[in-house]
């Protein structure tokens, strides 16, 4: 005799598939493995997902490097008297959010933005005086003076950008492995 549907789905049975033999490896798979109760997140890590997370272009990486340390430098200028070790202080966040905030397609100029940012910012600390060609000679006897902050925030921006590119090159691979991914043609 013919069932019909009521309009109500029951439940619905799965095909078992067929036991293993006895002993065999097959059967320790039958019973789920216990798994480890989630770790708690690290405070900092909480704070830092808070963050904005913008993806700036590397023009608009280069502009806010630029003119958050211009901003920086007069600031500077105005509460420390142009402390060079204020200065070389604030640097190394911006860099690290230049670095961070770019984005993937533009990774390579984060390490080239950084020294220029850092150019534009030393201008109010300089104390240059005398016109145009004093200002200028300031300017690179500053740099001259504090490339340690120069370099060490170039080599903050080059790490992280390193450390971003290699993780973009491996979920790219793992994409491609799967079959999931853009390069893929079949």
């Amino acid at each position: 005799m013919e069932q019909h549907r009521t309009g109500r789905p029951g439940p619905r049975q799965q095909p078992q598939a067929p036991l293993p033999a006895p002993g065999t490896l097959a059967d320790a798979t039958v019973y789920p493995v216990p798994t480890r109760p989630p770790r708690p997140v690290p405070p900092l890590v909480l704070a830092l997902r808070r963050l904005p997370n913008p993806r700036l272009t590397g023009l608009g990486a280069g502009l806010f490097g630029a003119a958050t340390m211009l901003v920086l430098g007069s600031l500077d200028e105005l509460l420390f008297n142009g402390s060079s070790i204020v200065y070389g202080l604030l640097f190394l966040p911006v860099s690290a959010l230049t670095a961070l905030w770019v984005r993937e397609a533009d990774l390579v100029i984060a390490p080239i933005i950084v020294p220029i940012a850092f150019t534009v910012g030393i201008v109010p600390i300089s104390g240059g005086s005398g016109g145009f060609g004093g200002q200028t000679m300031a300017v690179v006897t500053a740099l001259a003076v504090h490339a340690g902050w120069l370099y060490g925030g170039t080599l903050v921006a080059g790490v992280i950008t390193c450390v971003r590119k290699l993780r973009t090159m491996g979920r790219r691979q793992r994409r491609n492995r799967t079959g999931g991914g853009p390069g893929r043609r079949g």
